[in-house]
């Protein structure tokens, strides 16, 4: 029991940290857990070639519950741009797809180093972007969708996310309310984490940790999504009463840290 404990406080602290990251920013939790995850797995002794591949698809089991739940607060309040998220869905879950077998084929010290570069290069964007940046004053059609759609999917795997780091700055750039833009994301986490996560379940990790269902990880799933979804309402409250453009300049910085340390493993692998 003694060492079950450290773990599960870890879990614990990061499923409610990330739970508040939602609500407050926009930003999925994906981002804080799969590093989280993939301290406790190591630390716990469970560090094989597959390691980076459990993280990412059990951080996406989280988002599927997040996601339906925030989908429907921001639905009742008419926040949701379901015409986007229609138009949207095919590519996405698609790339999403094309991502699962990305994860598949390459090892955990490859997925760090690809891990560490697209969280710098988020940080970055969300330490300089101002709010009336703009590219266009409405949302890609035609053939930039279908090149963009299937990527924000395939990035979004890889870093275990639910796409709201992407799908967010992307609707804000062209010209979508941010409301709206946080709103219709968490759909595209819907979008993201239920066909990746079926095919994580049917995808075997070697050295998988106790409880394991093909990649994704069943304790550390449960325990964490008991805190998300307990704290995910109070980021939403909180972001009401807080400067999020300076928050987010913050957690760049903490972006940054951990992307650094997700580098220095991978290198040292």
């Amino acid at each position: 029991m003694a060492d079950l404990v450290l773990p599960g406080l870890t879990l614990l602290a990061t499923g409610a940290f990330a739970g508040v990251l939602a609500g407050l920013l926009g930003v999925g939790g994906g981002i804080v857990l799969v590093p989280a995850f993939l301290f406790v797995f190591a630390q716990a002794g469970y560090d094989g070639p597959d390691l980076m591949q459990i993280c990412l698809a059990t951080s996406l089991a989280t988002i599927i519950v997040t996601s339906l739940r925030s989908v429907s607060s921001h639905h009742r309040k008419g926040a949701v741009d379901w015409p986007i998220l229609k138009g949207w869905a095919p590519g996405i879950a698609i790339g999403a797809l094309l991502g699962v077998l990305t994860v598949g084929s390459l090892r955990t010290h490859v997925l760090q180093m690809i891990f560490a570069v697209l969280v710098i290069v988020i940080a970055t964007y969300m330490a300089v972007s101002r709010p009336h940046w703009r590219l266009a004053d409405r949302m890609p059609e035609g053939w930039r969708r279908r090149l963009i759609s299937p990527l924000i999917g395939f990035l979004s795997v890889l870093l275990g996310i639910g796409g709201g780091s992407i799908g967010v700055p992307l609707m804000s750039l062209h010209g979508r309310p941010i409301h709206r833009a946080v709103a219709t994301s968490a759909g595209f986490g819907v979008l993201i984490a239920v066909p990746s996560v079926a095919t994580f379940l049917l995808l075997p990790a070697t050295n998988a940790p106790p409880w394991t269902v093909g990649s994704v990880n069943l304790p550390a799933f449960l325990v964490t999504i008991s805190m998300t979804l307990i704290t995910a309402p109070m980021g939403a409250a909180l972001a009401h009463r807080t400067d999020p453009p300076r928050l987010k300049r913050y957690f760049a910085i903490f972006l940054f840290l951990v992307a650094l340390n997700m580098l220095r493993k991978a290198l040292a692998g």
